[in-house]
């Protein structure tokens, strides 16, 4: 268990929990107590808010890395 990556842990653990909430509405319980609308606005609001997020952080040069990387290509540029 010791060289698990945590990522590994996680993404099982989300699975199993889907499973068995799948199973219990496919028994005909309803595990959670929300609505199908307000299930609908969480998932479309997360979904919005991941892609806006991933979208700025890709487009911009915002890590340290991706300041690097485009230094040097400005360099490369500039020296053909």
């Amino acid at each position: 268990m010791k060289n698990i990556d945590h990522g590994t842990i996680v993404r099982t653990v989300v699975l199993f929990v889907a499973l068995i909430n799948q199973m219990l509405l496919a028994a005909g319980y309803s595990p959670l107590p929300f609505k199908n609308e307000e299930v609908e606005l969480f998932v479309t609001t997360l979904i919005t808010a991941v892609t806006a997020v991933w979208a700025w952080w890709k487009n911009n040069d915002i890590s340290r890395e991706a300041r690097r990387k485009a230094a040097l290509l400005k360099r490369e540029e500039q020296s053909k």
